[in-house]
């Protein structure tokens, strides 16, 4: 009986110590897995700069590109068809309105215009014969000298003259106009820009043959985005930087603004125009800067917290929870340091401003004291 009374202590003391060990070992999985998950979330979780929007003044300077080109340029055409006979001007050559630029030849006009004035001068004539002939068989009739058929018939005659005196004036008007057409003028001061033929070309009327330019006054075309148009209005001074002549700087003025924007950009195509009273080269490369009005409470947000994502420029919002959000933003005006926020915030939310390079919608975040 003592031998069996001690073989089940030694069975109960087993099975105590076995049960001891497995719940040490549970504990321990438990602690483990637990400490691998913090960790893990600890890993997952990435650390960012976070800002909040702010309420500031911002005076917009807006940069573009784009050319000096004439306030006034044309293309002259030959009028009728014709061989260039003559030029006179030459490319960069000055020009007053109504000067001579070239002359189309001229014989074969000259010789159709000489017999149009003959043929008018014949139709001069016989109109005359046919109204004194028709005035005496009208007094003849009247006398009863000749019948009324007679008289019809010189009426006939004097009208059918006066038709054909008509065309004749109708055909030397228009050979007038043609052989005028065989001299080329310019349409307006200027300067010959281009010279596109030489002498001896044939040129069918329309053919282009000089390009005239009035390059006293200069202008550039800028399109200015919808959000910085408010801050601008005809009579703004531009500076226009010329990389061309070693970044020389010169004064122009907004002379039009587009009543209706450009789509689907948003644009509002505005023309700079300066006076060239330093003669510059009309076509160069141009650099337009222009200061805004100053606009207040304007809401602002860090420049290099913008994400491009899918065309869209976007930020991303920490939640409560510490998790992110991706909302698009519509922006205005932009420098190197700050972005005007049209629509998209309400300008108590945390932004990230760094740190979003790795991030993705519902990421957690360890976020700076900065946003708390």
């Amino acid at each position: 009986m003592d031998w069996h009374n001690r073989n089940m202590k030694i069975l109960i003391g087993i099975c105590i110590a076995v049960v001891l060990i497995v719940c040490y070992r549970i504990f321990d999985n438990i602690q483990t897995e637990r400490a691998r998950a913090e960790k893990m979330s600890r890993v997952q979780a990435v650390a960012v700069v976070t800002a909040k929007p702010e309420r500031r003044t911002i005076t917009p300077l807006l940069e573009f590109s784009g050319s000096l080109d004439p306030e006034w340029q044309a293309d002259v055409a030959a009028k009728v068809d014709g061989r260039v006979e003559r030029v006179y001007v030459n490319e960069g050559d000055r020009v007053t309105k109504g000067q001579v630029l070239a002359e189309l030849e001229q014989r074969d006009t000259d010789a159709a215009l000489r017999e149009a004035r003959g043929n008018y001068m014949d139709a001069q004539t016989n109109l005359r014969k046919a109204e004194r002939d028709l005035e005496r068989y009208s007094a003849l009739y009247k006398q009863g000298a000749v019948s009324e058929q007679v008289a019809d018939d010189y009426a006939f005659a004097r009208d059918n003259a006066a038709a054909k005196l008509d065309a004749a004036r109708g055909t030397v008007q228009a050979m007038e106009s043609q052989f005028e057409g065989t001299v080329i003028t310019a349409p307006a001061d200027g300067i010959i820009s281009k010279r596109y033929h030489q002498e001896g070309y044939y040129a069918a009327a329309g053919t282009p043959l000089f390009a005239i330019a009035d390059i006293s006054v200069l202008k550039t075309v800028i399109n200015i985005p919808e959000g910085n148009i408010s801050g601008v209005s005809v009579g703004n001074e531009a500076e226009i930087e010329l990389p061309a002549f070693a970044g020389h700087k010169i004064i122009g003025r907004i002379t039009r603004i587009a009543p209706v924007a450009d789509l689907p950009a948003h644009t509002f195509a505005a023309e700079v125009s300066v006076d060239n009273t330093e003669g510059l080269l009309a076509g160069v490369f141009a650099t337009v800067k222009l200061t805004a009005q100053p606009r207040q409470n304007v809401l602002t947000i860090p420049v290099y917290a913008i994400v491009m994502r899918d065309d869209q420029k976007t930020v991303f919002i920490v939640e409560d929870d510490n998790t992110v959000r991706r909302q698009v933003l519509d922006i205005g005006y932009t420098d190197d340091k700050v972005a005007e926020v049209l629509s998209g915030l309400k300008g108590d939310e945390v932004i990230v401003t760094e740190g979003h390079n790795k991030l993705r919608e519902g990421s957690k975040v360890v976020t700076d004291k900065a946003g708390n």
